[in-house]
């Protein structure tokens, strides 16, 4: 299977230097969307059959793989099944944006954020006055997550939400991070661009490639080409989706959804003989 050429001279050269030195590449991505369908209960959340035995035929050859995804880290752990596949022991999950480390088995993780708490007692009248009780409210205990997509009018209780929901936020000292169909409450300061780069300087990394396909992605993005500027050959991915059409416009590189990033790292694993 071919690797998908990059529409970037800049995503080429990182997509070449991946493939010339795997032992030093750092691999990251989302959870959900993109190692994982969106699906209408998030709870039911599962990688692609494909992607776990992919990820483990490459993470012998390359420097690490990570997972930065907007759920606390010990429940994209459990949804997806890393603890016990196989060849997956130094994968690293970076949960609530990167406020989490799930490593070896323990998470670490400073202390939950009060606005939490305060926004968690409040939703429940704020959705009821705002006619919208039927949408569904994730606690991930460091943040809280409102949901639209089981709604009868999706997109349009979403943009009815989110000025309510912003004005709670600046209330109880959080900020909103939107996605698709989703208004999430969270404490401010990290985001998957500040743990991205991190983590790259932390291992050393030579190259990095990030795949997401939400609009919390768009800081990997740029901390991507903001590692580029400073020498270090990256590659963007858009795991393909008609609801972020942003996501797609800055990446390197577009795949159709879960089942393409599973074609990408299979295509990977054979060019580099994993």
């Amino acid at each position: 299977m071919p690797i998908p050429t990059p529409v970037t001279p800049a995503g080429a050269a990182g997509l070449a230097a991946i493939l010339a030195d795997p032992g030093h590449a750092l691999l990251a991505f989302d959870f959900d969307g993109v190692l994982a369908p969106i699906v209408p209960d998030p709870e039911q959340s599962r990688p692609h059959p494909r992607i776990l035995p992919a990820l483990a035929r490459l993470a012998p050859r390359v420097a690490a793989i990570a997972v930065v995804t907007g759920r606390p880290a010990a429940v994209a752990v459990s949804y997806g099944g890393f603890a016990t596949e196989v060849g997956l022991d130094r994968l690293v999950v970076f949960g609530h944006y990167g406020r989490e480390r799930w490593q070896a088995g323990t998470v670490t993780a400073p202390p939950p954020h009060p606005g939490v708490a305060a926004a968690r007692t409040e939703l429940p009248a704020l959705l009821r006055d705002q006619g919208a009780k039927d949408a569904w409210v994730e606690d991930k205990g460091d943040a809280v997550a409102v949901h639209t997509r089981r709604c009868d009018d999706p997109q349009g209780t979403l943009e009815r939400l989110r000025d309510p929901l912003a004005a709670l936020a600046d209330r109880v000292g959080l900020a909103v991070e939107p996605g698709r169909l989703v208004l999430e409450l969270r404490p401010a300061g990290i985001d998957k661009g500040t743990t991205l780069r991190a983590y790259a300087v932390e291992i050393g990394a030579a190259a990095v490639a990030y795949t997401g396909d939400d609009l919390g992605d768009l800081p990997a993005f740029a901390a991507v080409e903001a590692l580029r500027a400073d020498g270090v050959p990256g590659l963007t991915v858009a795991s393909g989706s008609t609801e972020v059409a942003e996501i797609a416009r800055r990446a390197d590189l577009v795949v159709d959804g879960p089942v393409g990033v599973a074609d990408l790292l299979d295509a990977l694993a054979d060019a580099i003989g994993a």
